[in-house]
């Protein structure tokens, strides 16, 4: 689900997609995920994953990298 959000929020390929690894650099790293995706990739990650993310959630931590990101969105889902 994190990568459709990934690929619909930031306009990608899907086999740049389906290419991300756990250590795939994501903030700084994608010319597409500049601070106003970031915006745009949390409204959307709230709306399908159905969870809530507070803005003392965010660090540069978590969209440094795609695993990264998805261990913070799984820990989230399962916190809902």
């Amino acid at each position: 689900m994190l990568r459709a959000i990934l690929r619909d929020v930031l306009a990608l390929d899907q086999d740049q997609v389906d290419g991300f690894t756990h250590d795939t650099g994501l903030f700084g790293h994608l010319p597409e995920l500049d601070s106003m995706a970031v915006a745009s990739l949390f409204t959307e990650m709230e709306d399908r994953l159905d969870i809530i993310i507070e803005d003392d959630d965010v660090d540069g931590e978590m969209l440094e990298t795609y695993g990264g990101l998805l261990t913070f969105a799984e820990t989230r889902a399962l916190e809902s």
